[in-house]
């Protein structure tokens, strides 16, 4: 293909774009309602996502040192802990700072503040690479010498397991049916269109055109549509967020949440949407032109 047939396909394109400006718009119009619906259930996903990591994080299992060892005894054993599989970090916590925090904790019952610190065992708080394999875990650190019981929430960390997949699974199905959607929207429209030029095409290909010479110009009408739904969703979305988070942000109740800020993200939200609407506009368009070109 030759920079003038790209210039004269991409001119053609362009041409029948605005030609048929209302259609055009309404095509335009929907794919960025799709992408502006995938883009807000993805960001979704990703907050959650996000918080489910953080809850991670703070999911640590506690390790508990045999009463018999000395708290210099105790503190030997990090090194072995820390060589137990999916073990990303331990932490020291001696009986005194036990003892200390549990009294803060219970500060108002004056039975608690009289416990001696010996009542309180050395232990290990434990941070995990994948809570996924927490009993694994939870096995391994009990088979360490000197270790006795470990505790562990698995039943908390199977819940976290368990929304972040279904979470992952609906995000999935929705963006690949309103992707779907998308595609047989534009296909479509751009059938509205072409059905207008059906005898020129018929012309066309009696006088010797080749089906991609015709196709071309269809392409990159798609192509342009899908552009532009990209551009204005991308700012839609940007604004939607923001709006969002400002909202989350001053809201007392839900302040607590984190969100992710849009500008770690925009690069990968910019690149998906223009993906998005290239193979969207397309793929629509290949798919209105074909019965056409059977004559």
């Amino acid at each position: 293909m030759s920079r003038y047939d790209i210039f004269y396909f991409a001119r053609e394109g362009a041409f029948s774009m605005f030609n048929h400006g209302f259609m055009s718009f309404a095509a335009i119009g929907i794919m960025v309602a799709c992408m502006l619906i995938m883009g807000t259930f993805t960001l979704v996903a990703v907050n959650a996502n996000a918080m489910l990591e953080d809850m991670e994080a703070q999911n640590q299992m506690l390790a508990f040192v045999d009463k018999s060892l000395s708290e210099e005894e105790a503190r030997a054993l990090e090194a072995e802990l820390r060589e137990v599989p999916n073990v990303r970090d331990v932490h020291f916590i001696s009986n005194t700072e036990a003892a200390e925090a549990f009294r803060a904790r219970y500060e108002d019952d004056e039975l608690f503040q009289g416990l001696p610190d010996d009542n309180f065992r050395h232990r290990y708080a434990v941070d995990l690479k994948d809570i996924g394999y927490m009993r694994q875990t939870r096995e391994a650190l009990e088979a360490v010498p000197n270790i006795g019981k470990v505790n562990a929430y698995e039943d908390e960390a199977a819940g976290f397991i368990t929304i972040r997949n279904v979470a992952g699974i609906v995000c999935v199905a929705l963006i690949a049916v309103l992707f779907l959607v998308s595609v047989f929207i534009v296909a479509n429209t751009i059938k509205l269109t072409t059905f207008d030029r059906r005898d020129d095409i018929a012309i066309m290909k009696m006088v010797g055109a080749t089906n991609g010479f015709i196709r071309w110009p269809f392409v990159y009408e798609g192509l342009l549509m899908g552009l532009f739904s990209a551009l204005i969703g991308f700012f839609l979305q940007w604004g939607l967020y923001e709006a969002v988070a400002r909202s989350v942000a001053s809201n007392d109740t839900i302040n607590l949440i984190n969100v992710v800020p849009f500008a770690e993200m925009r690069l990968y939200v910019a690149g998906i949407f223009v993906l998005a609407g290239i193979f969207i506009g397309v793929g629509g368009s290949l798919s209105a032109i074909r019965k056409f070109l059977q004559v």
